[in-house]
């Protein structure tokens, strides 16, 4: 019998940013050369993952709308494992780990197993897709509140989004697509302006991004007709007239009037 067993290794938590390898940090760059073992999301960036060396192996845990090629459960029990054989462990996550990326899951599940784990944030989606279409999120005339949520929450209808868009406020929708017209008639019947600016941020930060502006009333119909696809983040508030984007409701004057907009008290 071994009587000098491996000594038990160390995970990682990292966040790998929205997309653009420059936009990630140092110390996550440092974690990638240095690993054992890399357990991706479907999400990282394909500039991010280039800079894993070769010898690094990597296990692809990627996540679809109602199709995982591994259960949240099977990954917390792999990324264990994993650490307790004595190997450097980072699980690399798109965006940040702590927000809508389960990171609070496996942190836990670390603890549970009493294995070292060290959580390293990433710049979030709505950080660095908005600052590529030059949307502020705050801004002293428009919004001094942003909320984040997750737009494919089950019984999305029974949610309470009441105060989360509207006046001085931005409301920031990750995976949102599917459920686009569901989301815009909630927050109508919530009481929140149809007429209200929404940016639709396609493939944020990477070189093909696309940013596309309409109305909230619009927004099912603008996923539908421009075909836009996941990666996408959408963003509802006074602040999305701000953005550097394509005029999609095809009304004329829409410009104008989303200026107009946002300088109404």
């Amino acid at each position: 019998m071994d009587k000098h067993p491996l000594p038990q290794g160390k995970l990682w938590l990292v966040g790998g940013g929205p997309g653009d390898p420059d936009l990630l940090t140092l110390r996550a760059a440092r974690l990638l050369e240095s690993a054992d073992l890399i357990v991706h999301d479907g999400l990282v960036g394909a500039g991010v993952l280039a800079l894993i060396p070769p010898h690094v192996e990597r296990i692809s845990v990627a996540k679809q709308r109602s199709r995982h090629t591994m259960k949240q459960e099977a990954i917390n029990a792999l990324l264990i494992r994993e650490t307790r054989a004595g190997r450097r462990v980072v699980r690399l996550k798109g965006g940040d780990p702590f927000i809508f990326g389960r990171g609070g899951e496996e942190l836990d599940a670390a603890r549970d197993a009493g294995i070292a784990c060290e959580v390293v944030p990433g710049i979030t989606a709505a950080a660095g897709c908005a600052a590529q279409a030059g949307l502020p999120l705050t801004h002293r005339e428009d919004a001094s509140a942003v909320s984040f949520v997750a737009g494919q929450c089950k019984n999305l209808t029974d949610q309470d989004w009441s105060g989360l868009a509207g006046h001085g406020r931005t409301l920031v929708i990750y995976m949102g697509l599917a459920t686009a017209s569901a989301i815009a008639d909630k927050l109508i019947a919530d009481g929140v302006s149809p007429g209200l600016p929404v940016a639709v941020i396609e493939r944020g930060t990477t070189a093909d991004a696309r940013v596309l502006r309409t109305l909230l009333t619009d927004l099912g119909d603008l996923v539908a007709r421009e075909q836009v696809a996941s990666p996408a983040l959408i963003i509802v508030g006074k602040v999305a007239a701000r953005a550097d984007a394509l005029d999609c409701l095809g009304a004329p004057g829409l410009i104008a009037s989303l200026k107009d907009m946002a300088c109404d008290s």
